[in-house]
């Protein structure tokens, strides 16, 4: 492991161990702090996500996309301190934490029998939702993780997810997708945060009116097993509280090929993320490059406006 790698494990695990144990007003002023220092320093992330900001809200002032980042670190990091507090939150601040709206699109589809997939952004705390569903609701889920460097990190989060209720699978492929499907044939539920591929198996998708890639296996999985497919995004207000609406099933269109009928599916996602994502853009925590415009140097806009980093 390099001194890096220690480094960030060991930093992860401070939050762990000492931000949980803060009381919750600390927390919040302590995140602010943080992503406000961040932000004024306007690293690779800050203006990473001024960039896909820009995307997002076409036409706004650099001011506008200035005041936006400010409010997109700060909800980050409200992110963070909550994520690294979840685990020492009773039973009752969790169901309490999550406000849901159109719900009954989750209830009927486990009612049906044939799975669910939740399919969301990286909205406002993804965490928190999870835990609520399993709390709340009483429903396990299965998700996936994404393997992290050092390894001692990864087996960090899987242990966090795993303490609020998440069964999590390690993201390799094949015997994931496998895994997951065996899941919602016995009328499981799967979440799976979809908003970012950037593998040669994405999806290309029309997004605030560029093309990224989404991943594929949402809409695979509801095609494979007859499981119910469902867009959800989240957002924060003022309150502790989060939001939360669950979108209208995807269908799977009634005609074409595998990978048409996975396209427009998955093009389907991602205008439901888009709905979510411009309604409060400074919940969206995109600190990467998402579009395939920005994944050509020559094309990057981040860097004919900051120079190189």
């Amino acid at each position: 492991m390099s001194a890096r790698e220690r480094l960030t494990d060991a930093l992860y695990g401070a939050g762990w161990g000492t931000v949980k144990k803060l009381p919750e007003p600390v927390a919040v002023r302590l995140g602010r702090t943080i992503a406000d220092l961040a932000w004024k320093q306007r690293g690779t992330g800050v203006r990473r996500l001024e960039a896909n900001y820009a995307r997002v809200v076409p036409g706004a002032s650099p001011e506008r996309l200035a005041e936006l980042s400010r409010a997109g670190m700060r909800s980050y990091l409200r992110y963070w301190m909550e994520s690294f507090r979840l685990p020492a939150w009773s039973a009752e601040r969790i169901r309490t934490g999550l406000d849901v709206k159109e719900l009954h699109h989750l209830t009927d589809g486990m009612a049906a029998g044939k799975g669910v997939v939740l399919a969301l952004p990286h909205l406002a705390n993804w965490d928190l939702a999870g835990a609520w569903v399993t709390t709340a609701l009483g429903i396990p889920f299965t998700t996936v993780a994404e393997r992290l460097k050092p390894e001692t990190l990864y087996d960090r989060f899987v242990a966090y997810r795993e303490g609020l209720g998440m069964e999590v699978l390690p993201h390799n492929g094949g015997a994931a997708f496998g895994a997951l499907a065996r899941r919602l044939r016995g009328g499981g539920l799967v979440c799976l945060v979809a908003d970012r591929d950037l593998s040669a198996s994405g999806v290309e998708v029309d997004f605030f009116g560029e093309t990224a890639r989404m991943p594929a296996g949402p809409a695979l999985l509801a095609q494979q097993t007859g499981a119910r497919l469902l867009p959800v995004t989240l957002w924060y207000d003022d309150s502790p509280v989060m939001r939360g609406r669950v979108h209208p099933p995807v269908e799977v269109p009634a005609s074409g090929t595998r990978a048409e009928r996975t396209s427009v599916m998955t093009q389907a996602l991602a205008d439901a993320f888009a709905t979510g994502i411009a309604e409060h853009p400074e919940d969206w925590h995109m600190l990467q490059r998402l579009w395939l415009a920005d994944l050509d140097p020559a094309r990057d806009p981040e860097k004919d406006r900051k120079g190189t980093s």
